[in-house]
């Protein structure tokens, strides 16, 4: 059975807890990249006024997994604290193996957190090799990654609240 992308955007029917808040996690480099991923996720999540929202911006991808786990730390008893998180990068690849390195390492540390954590972290890191690449994923023929980590993040709360 195929899934249309409509459908697979769609929040409609998600029940949230009233006191969701959805934690972002952006990086500084490819600034550009990551503002048009965290328009598409503030997009889908203004359909949902009640959720609060908090953005941290750390400077790279690298950094993104250690961020993650400190907010929990700092905020996990505190009225406001994640019901999930979402993160987003870029890592553009160039002439050297550091792409590789740092591909794996964000994928890595996002999936520890997923294992670690009560909550849900969405892997919203783009890792391509060109602008193309990159104007296809914010809105061109292969969506909107940024949309659909917001809609992954609300049906992984409602999941975990269920």
């Amino acid at each position: 059975m195929s899934v249309s992308t409509s459908q697979l955007y769609s929040t409609a029917g998600i029940l949230l807890p009233k006191d969701a808040c959805i934690v972002i996690i952006r990086t500084e480099w490819n600034a550009e990249t990551i503002e048009k991923l965290e328009a598409g996720c503030y997009k889908v999540l203004d359909a949902h006024p009640d959720i609060k929202r908090t953005t941290i911006t750390v400077p790279g991808a690298f950094e993104i997994p250690f961020a993650i786990k400190h907010y929990w730390d700092t905020h996990k008893y505190l009225p406001c604290k994640p019901s999930a998180f979402i993160a987003l990068g870029c890592v553009l690849r160039g002439d050297t193996p550091h792409f590789d390195y740092v591909c794996k390492a964000i994928t890595d540390g996002i999936l520890q957190l997923n294992l670690i954590l009560p909550i849900p972290t969405i892997f919203g890191v783009l890792t391509v090799d060109n602008q193309q690449q990159i104007d296809e994923r914010t809105g061109g023929k292969h969506g909107h990654k940024g949309e659909e980590a917001a809609v992954t993040a609300l049906k992984m709360i409602s999941l975990t609240n269920k």
